[in-house]
């Protein structure tokens, strides 16, 4: 079982930030897989598979939702074999159709090894402060 190194995890995490602050909802789920689940602050509950965080995306998306800026700062990254776990600072400024809303959170992303690439399988984030 392989374990990933550290620049492998960190430009993992880094296609993901990028894809997220282009509001590029393809390139965005592609790194993540099928089954991957997702805990989010601001929803009620669990999001216990991708198709339900896209369905979630397009409605975002279609109220007029998207992203401005999102930076990546204060980074973990733990490896682990056949896994890593990345934990970071991220500072998101959306605009939405009530105007531009800006949040800093702390995330965690749980990668495993999927072949030569990694893929996301839980993404947890919440409130920071």
């Amino acid at each position: 079982m392989r374990t990933p190194d550290r620049g492998e995890v960190e430009a993992a995490a880094d296609a993901i930030v990028e894809a997220f602050a282009a509001t590029d909802g393809p390139r965005y789920f592609a790194a993540f897989a099928a089954d991957a689940s997702f805990v989010f602050h601001t929803e009620p509950a669990l999001l216990d598979d991708r198709a339900a965080y896209e369905r979630l995306w397009q409605e975002w998306v279609d109220s007029g939702w998207r992203v401005v800026a999102c930076s990546s700062s204060d980074r973990l990254v733990q490896p682990l074999p056949g896994a890593a776990v990345f934990t970071h600072t991220v500072d998101t400024t959306v605009e939405t159709g009530e105007g531009r809303e800006s949040y800093r959170e702390r995330e965690s992303i749980v990668f495993a090894v999927d072949g030569d690439r990694l893929v996301a399988v839980h993404e947890h984030l919440s409130p920071l402060g």
